[in-house]
This record gives structure tokens, sequence and C-alpha cells, in this order.
């Protein structure tokens, strides 16, 4: 990281760069082995009282005193190589603001607040596209109303890492007390190569809805009902994948003979009506160009057997019929296993976003 003009080390930001992506060194420790730096890269959000915050693309808030700079400067906006799909944040937030369509929604200016009796923070948070139209703190308590009247709580979906990202919104909502409880990659891939994973795919069924059983493996959500398949059904073109729990247990059971006995299988439960929970399921929305992964589940006594990469490529073969070439998905920051599997299947971060909550004042 290079920070010098004719060898001297310069602060060439100031406070009329707040929004803007930099990079400065600091003095972080003084002692007897010398003096140490530490460099920060993201985006200044406030310079007052000769405090900087610089929000990183993590979401994480950095405040640095100005008697501690010893250089900084501008820096290009995103990374100038990226893998994966080109995209712009605000193209790919509006493709998986689709896959999880709300069961009510209103507009606040350019921000969409969006409800589905609490099912899923992505279709029970704002998601600010844009300005509300009126002051921040206005919109903000426009949307502590609105929520409240629906018994919800208040979430704010806002993105950071990328070109056109949020961090300044981040940082305001942080200063206003609001929460960030989950942070989120969304990572893009090309489709055709999941597609062309060596994956076994013929255990998996794919078809245009979802049944009582795959529901049942899914297990998101408190109380069913029919705000949950509202927005499980909802988004452009639909797809459910899962893996029958017999054939999958006839599987592994010719894969583990020599190793597995009778006293030591899973004994398979059955839901209330009567049917076996899959041993996967996975579900994708196809929109135009993009193929959107999500649901991917495996029961535990299944796991690392090949289903959630079999799941995967049986519906990235239907979205590639259907023309589409480009894959997203979303992981929590802090799933390690899941992260790992998407990114040996190609899958690159692209942004990340967070959930800001507004808890009431008692």
């Amino acid at each position: 990281m290079e920070f010098t003009i004719g060898g001297q080390l310069e602060v060439r930001i100031t406070p009329a760069d707040v929004g803007k992506r930099v990079s400065v060194r600091r003095v972080c420790e003084t002692g007897p082995q010398g003096v140490k730096f530490t460099d920060t890269v993201g985006v200044l959000t406030s310079w007052d009282n000769g405090v900087l915050s610089i929000t990183r693309k993590n979401g994480e808030s950095v405040r640095i005193d100005e008697s501690a700079l010893v250089a900084g400067k501008v820096v290009p906006a995103a990374p100038a190589r990226r893998r994966g799909p080109a995209a712009s944040f605000e193209e790919l937030s509006a493709v998986c603001a689709r896959a999880w369509p709300p069961v009510e929604s209103e507009p606040l200016g350019d921000w969409r607040l969006r409800a589905a009796r609490g099912f899923t923070r992505r279709a029970n948070s704002v998601l600010p596209l844009g300005d509300p139209g009126m002051p921040l703190d206005e919109a903000l308590r426009r949307v502590e109303q609105w929520y409240g009247e629906r018994g919800l709580p208040a979430y704010v979906q806002a993105a950071t890492g990328a070109e056109g990202t949020q961090e300044l919104l981040c940082a305001e909502l942080e200063e206003r007390g609001w929460r960030r409880e989950v942070t989120t990659e969304v990572r893009t891939a090309a489709l055709a190569p999941i597609g062309d994973l060596a994956a076994d795919v013929s255990r998996v069924r794919v078809g245009r809805d979802l049944d009582e059983a795959w529901l049942s493996r899914y297990q998101r959500f408190e109380t069913p009902g029919p705000h949950v398949l509202q927005v499980l059904r909802g988004g452009p073109s639909v797809w459910f994948a899962s893996v029958p729990a017999d054939d999958a247990e006839a599987r592994t059971e010719a894969e583990t003979e020599a190793e597995t006995t009778a006293e030591t299988r899973t004994e398979a439960h059955t839901t209330a009506g009567g049917s076996v929970p899959p041993a996967a399921i996975g579900r994708c929305a196809v929109d135009g160009r993009w193929a959107g992964f999500m649901a991917v589940e495996v029961d535990p006594a299944h796991r690392r057997r090949g289903l959630a990469t079999a799941v995967m490529t049986a519906l990235a073969r239907r979205a590639l019929d259907e023309g589409a070439s480009a894959a997203w998905l979303q992981v929590e920051s802090d799933n390690e296993g899941a992260r790992a599997m998407y990114e040996d299947m190609g899958f690159a971060v692209h942004h990340l976003y967070h959930h800001f909550r507004h808890f009431p004042s008692a």
C-alpha cells in the first residue's frame, strides 16, 4: 500500500472526502521497539471533532483520532478485479429482493417497507435503495411506526463492500442506536459450471411447488401459515428440489454397509401428516440472467454425502434451460461450512448486507 510522494508520507484526505473510499495509516503503538503502524481501508463515514470514522467492507466501524494519522488517500470505490459475473449493487439487490417477496410492502420515497408476519428478515425489513424523500430521522420514525403497527421489530437492511453500497447509512444507523444483528454475504458465480458439476442428480426431484414434507425439512419459521407459503412460492420463476429420505438412506446404506450397523442407523421421523422429511432440499428463483439459490438444507444424518451439491446442480440445470447464465446466493458470514462449500463451487463475495434492528427505549 503506497502512501508516499517522493518518499514522504502524506495525509491527502480532508473532511470533504466523507462518503469516499479511503486508505489510511495511523500510529497504533509506540514503545521500545519503535513506532508501529496499522492500515485501514473503507468508506470515510464521518470526520467530526478530530475523530474519523471509517466503515470497512465487512460493516465494522473503526474510529481513528486525527492526531494518529500519518498517511491517507482516496482510493477507487471498488477493487479493480472481481471474480464472478459483472453486476452492480443496485441490480443484484433488486434481484435478491424479488426472490424473497413480502406479503405486504409500502414505498417510503425510494425505500421499500416490507413485511411477512416475521418470516425471514429479508421479507421483514426496509430495503433502502435511494432517498426516503425526507430527513433520515423522520424516515426512521416512520419505519418504527410502520413495523410497530404490525407487531414486528423494525429492521433496516443496509449493505457494504461494493461500489454504491451504503456505508454512510450503516454509520448513521449505528449513531442512532440501531444494532447490527447479522451479516450476510451475497456471492455470485457463473451458472454453467454449477450445472456441469459431477453430482448424482438422479436422486433429486425438482418441481414447481413444495409439499408438507419439503416444508418440514426447511424449519426456518416458528408457526407455519399461508404467509410462509406466499413468500416461498413467490418470485419470478421458482423451483423446489428435494432428495427423498428413503432414496438417500438406501444409498447411504450401500455406501457404508461395511461400517454401519442397524443399531447406529438414524430412524426417520414423520410429519403430522405422516410424510417423511426429505434428506435434502433447495429452492431456486430464476430472474432473467440470474438464478438465486436458497433454502439449501441437508438432514444432519445425511451430510457430507454430496446431497447439497446434487440439489444445487439439479436446480442449476433447470435455470440454464430457462436461459439464466449467472448465479447468486446469500450465506451468513459466520456459517463457515457453507461458505467453504460455496467457495469450492466458484462463488465469490460480491457485497455484504447487514440487518440493523431498532430497540425502543424503555
